[in-house]
């Protein structure tokens, strides 16, 4: 089979092969995964870092975690409304364009991220309290709060520039670059977590400073980690990638039209996003109550599961850039065809990532905690929701996709009717019988129902009606 570049099969006049097109996808994919995968294992050593300074300590981050998922969702719903747009510039062949929409995100991006820092900061100090989490943890999980919202402007041009590169194709280096952010977190976590202390090298004694931060010091070397590969990011964007870098006296003025399309994207998804984690925050109420063991292994358990669903939003992220393309080109059947594509290869990824995953959580569990409570009811509650992983993987894959669309509103819609209407109901309703395993049995149903919403929606196929009406109209 003859190899052929996105841009040769979008523009070509020639019929490409459905094998030349999954071959796109998986190229594409293949460095977005392999740096997801990279996050996940750092993500697994920073746990067991935090992990081993007791459950308690996990107990705290897994309390406000919900809150960071919410506000890192807005920060990504931001960068997409810009991002989206971008895709489809670049399809239509229009670079100067997707530089003025490059250029006018920086400047809303920013100031977006200032309306969060100040919001997280004035709420830092209540929140845990708010979340009934236990008097022990509370201190610990105000602290780690408090500093993940002042570093939020980072985190928001960090994920803007890594959003708007992957968009014009350039897959390979927001990969290596994320790779880079999660080593680097690493290591900060190093020093800033454990206190100062002698370790044994090939048979030496070797003096190390540490901050002794403890819980601080993990949420002060995530920002620090962002900071550093976010200036590296920065100088790959701006100074030398090919399309989007800035030129001395191009216009930085903000564009109606532009602003008005990414807050159409953009307004759905923070709307969506915060709405389901309301629910994942009332789903954390839900468990706090049953004690910190419960709570620790809540937390553990959703870090193991990131291994299985991390390919599936790496997939994501290329079905956006291939669908956004492809219709910013005026090519529907490309479209739909990237589309179902990528669908199929996250649920293939996911669902044996699952199965791995179902034998192997022992494993990844003692890894992440001493704590032997946490380590079996967590993998008791895990191997629940693995079951679900073949269409979670189709709700995750085909939101890339319709995002790619700028089809944000209807799949918005039908993720709140999946979160409130089924995972809360029932957790609500098995919590008091079965403990936890009640709360993850409504995810596992949740996340099914959501993964066939999700394949209705792609196969009746009005989101590609939208989207070239809108083409059309532009």
């Amino acid at each position: 089979m003859k190899s052929i570049s996105l841009e040769q099969i979008i523009h070509s006049n020639e019929n490409s092969s459905t094998a030349q097109r999954l071959a796109v996808v998986i190229s594409l994919s293949i460095p977005t995964i392999l740096a997801m995968i990279s996050e996940i294992v750092m993500q697994y050593i920073d746990s067991a870092m935090v992990g081993s300074l007791g459950a308690g300590a996990s107990a705290s981050i897994g309390l406000v975690a919900s809150t960071t998922w919410l506000i890192g969702n807005l920060v990504m719903a931001c960068a997409y409304g810009f991002s989206v747009q971008i895709a489809q510039a670049v399809g239509a062949q229009d670079h100067t364009h997707a530089r003025r929409i490059f250029r006018q995100s920086i400047l809303t991006a920013f100031c977006f991220s200032l309306i969060l820092l100040t919001i997280g900061v004035s709420i830092s100090g209540s929140l845990p309290g708010w979340l009934h989490g236990d008097p022990a943890i509370l201190r610990d999980a105000s602290r780690y709060f408090l500093i993940y919202a002042l570093f939020l402007p980072v985190r928001q041009i960090y994920n803007l520039f890594l959003s708007s590169l992957q968009c014009t194709g350039n897959m390979r280096t927001p990969s290596i670059l994320g790779v880079i952010c999660c080593a680097s977190d690493v290591i900060f976590n190093f020093f800033f977590i454990f206190p100062s202390r002698t370790i044994s090298f090939l048979g030496l004694s070797v003096p190390v400073f540490g901050a002794g931060l403890g819980v601080a010091g993990a949420a002060l070397g995530t920002a620090c980690s962002y900071l550093f590969s976010g200036i590296l990011l920065a100088y790959a964007v701006c100074v030398k990638s090919p399309i989007l870098r800035l030129r001395g006296k191009e216009s930085w003025k903000v564009e109606p039209e532009v602003l008005r399309r990414a807050l159409k994207i953009s307004v759905p998804m923070a709307l969506e996003h915060s709405a389901l984690t309301i629910a994942q925050i009332v789903s954390t109420r839900i468990v706090a109550p049953l004690g910190t063991i419960s709570l620790a292994a809540n937390s553990f358990a959703v870090t193991a599961e990131a291994f299985c669903y991390m390919p599936g939003f790496g997939i994501a992220a290329a079905a956006t850039t291939l669908v956004g393309q492809s219709i910013g080109a005026g090519r529907r059947d490309l479209a739909k065809s990237f589309a179902w594509l990528a669908t199929g290869l996250g649920m293939c990824l996911m669902t044996a990532a699952g199965i791995f995953m179902y034998f192997f959580c022992p494993y990844v569990f003692a890894f992440l905690t001493p704590v032997a409570e946490v380590q079996v009811l967590g993998a008791r509650v895990l191997r629940i929701e693995l079951l679900a992983e073949p269409l979670f993987a189709a709700s995750i894959v085909a939101t890339g996709a319709l995002r790619g669309a700028g089809d944000t509103l209807v799949p918005g819609i039908l993720n709140l009717i999946s979160m409130w209407g089924v995972r809360i109901s029932i957790a609500l309703l098995l919590v008091g019988r079965l403990g936890l395993p009640g709360v993850w049995i409504g995810m596992c149903i949740e996340l099914n129902v959501r993964g066939i919403l999700f394949l209705i929606r792609l196969a009746r196929g009005k989101w590609l009606d939208a989207a070239f009406a809108k083409q059309q109209t532009a």
